[in-house]
């Protein structure tokens, strides 16, 4: 069988899997990326001898043995990779002194609430108890459920019923399920943990992963997970052009045929996956043709996820007394502080001592990352001495914060980094900034996307735009998925192998 061609935009997550994938089945497949460097979001950057990472706080499939693990071997991320698992997902401190710990391990984390609040006895009871009950559950990982046959069906129902009595965490959201609980250390804690508009299950979730150690942070960071992908890609044969910013998906008959890069290079293929921001590849590049009322109305009903400013410190000290954790030490404000244009009542500090890649012997990288608004950003942008300011700023009232914290810290700091909103929207054209796709509500969870476009063949979409839930696990998925539909158009039986093995 002659090999058939496949033209992927994008080296995000989604695309590097694709290309795997595509590559696994027998596809000649090219990947063109706007940036010099893989995987999108999922990246690190160096700055006077330390690294900042920009992405992996947990990898959920980071357990040898379950189904996202294996995904993860077939794409030779995790194969001699050392992961951490910390002992906690986040500690919240009040200003009355009282600290807030949410433990990974539930049994330890229900002790620790009965503690603090015998009083929510009963919500602590049932918030825990379902956190179990999630602990058994999955990601699901096989053929999309497009392509699922009536017993394919069958089979995952009868699996997710299982799954109902916990499943009506995700019909309720964070803001509503913490009303339950009378002590504000423990909901102010939570809160403080999870967005508020998240469905409550999500956060139960994550739970069960730590609980049960099946999402570490893997050493050597973002970017080098993203560039064991590119490792693998490219030793199953596949091209990849950086700085390759595509402006056109050149169509003909209502197929698409291929691709013109802003040099004005035309580069033809039998498919094209998109797995750039779903919104420049929709009206950008396809110039709005193939959009339908209810492609329009994701851009136009659902919510994006925010866009964020992310600050990065060197530190020349070690935090020996603070425990590693997935997330962040979340202190309260004696008073509301305004960063970045908004009002913030708590501040998180990610104080990486989980690892031992991005700093130097003795030193420790600290990373804040807050939601803010893109515009705000790129309106600054437009004049450099502005911005400039407006970041020092951020990252001056940061220091400030951490030394009321941490006595001494400010004169300790010797590197500083702020990534804005504009810097994300400049590096991976995300479509109002955004970080992870869609944000998640109780009504947007379980949403189905298309992956194809109305009217125009041999098109396929991936990503984080056309999934229900963000994050590296769904981008990869998303990733496979489109080869599994290139598949089942070409009546190919889809194969997935690992390094060192033929399909």
């Amino acid at each position: 069988m002659s090999e058939k061609s496949v033209i992927i935009i994008g080296s995000g997550m989604a695309g590097l899997a694709a290309g795997c994938y595509a590559r696994m089945n027998g596809y000649k497949t090219i990947i063109l990326e706007l940036h010099d460097k893989p995987g999108g979001l999922c990246t690190a950057w160096q700055r006077d001898g330390y690294t900042v990472d920009g992405c992996i706080h947990w990898l959920v499939g980071s357990k040898p043995g379950s189904a996202l693990y294996r995904v993860w071997e077939e794409l030779g991320a995790v194969q001699g990779r050392e992961f951490f698992y910390a002992d906690a997902y986040q500690q919240y401190e009040a200003t009355d002194g009282r600290v807030f710990t949410l433990y990974a391990d539930i049994g330890r984390l229900e002790q620790h609430m009965l503690e603090l609040a015998p009083e929510d006895r009963a919500p602590i009871t049932a918030f825990c108890r379902a956190a179990r009950g999630f602990v058994q559950m999955e990601i699901p990982v096989g053929k999309p459920y497009q392509l699922m046959t009536l017993g394919d069906k069958l089979k995952f129902g009868l699996m997710a019923a299982r799954y109902l009595p916990y499943l009506k965490w995700n019909r309720l959201t964070m803001n509503r399920a913490m009303t339950r609980f009378k002590s504000p250390l423990i909901r102010n804690g939570i809160l403080n943990a999870w967005p508020g508009s998240f469905p409550a299950g999500f956060l139960l979730t994550t739970m069960a992963y730590l609980h049960k150690r099946a999402a570490g942070y893997p050493q050597g960071g973002s970017l080098e997970f993203s560039r064991a992908i590119e490792r693998r890609y490219l030793g199953l044969g596949g091209k990849l052009r950086y700085q390759a910013r595509v402006a056109r998906i050149l169509v003909e008959n209502n197929e698409a045929i291929g691709v013109r890069l802003a040099d004005g290079t035309e580069l033809r293929s039998d498919y094209v996956i998109s797995a750039a921001d779903a919104h420049a590849t929709i009206f950008d590049m396809l110039e709005g043709r193939y959009a339908d009322a209810a492609v329009r109305g994701w851009f136009e009903k659902l919510t994006p996820y925010s866009s964020m400013v992310f600050v990065g410190l060197g530190v020349n000290r070690r935090f020996d007394d603070v425990p590693a954790m997935v997330s962040s030490l979340r202190v309260e404000l004696p008073q509301p502080v305004t960063i970045a244009g908004r009002e913030r009542a708590t501040v998180g500090f990610h104080i990486m001592n989980n690892t031992r890649s991005l700093a130097p012997a003795g030193r420790t990288m600290v990373v804040s990352a807050f939601a803010s608004d893109l515009e705000r950003w790129q309106n600054l942008r437009q004049d450099p001495a502005r911005y400039n300011a407006a970041k020092q700023e951020v990252a001056d009232k940061l220091v400030q914060l951490l030394e009321r914290r941490f006595p001494g810290l400010a004169g300790q700091v010797e590197m500083t980094d702020v990534a804005t909103p504009a810097t994300f929207a400049r590096y991976t054209a995300n479509w109002q900034g955004s970080i992870q796709g869609w944000a998640v509500t109780p009504q947007t969870w379980m949403k189905q996307f298309r992956k194809t476009l109305p009217g125009l063949k041999n098109l396929w979409l991936c990503g984080q735009w056309v999934e229900a839930i963000g994050g590296l696990p769904t981008a990869a998925l998303s990733g496979r998925s489109a080869v599994q539909f290139l598949c089942a158009q070409d009546r190919r039986e889809f194969v997935a192998t690992l390094p060192g093995k033929s399909g």
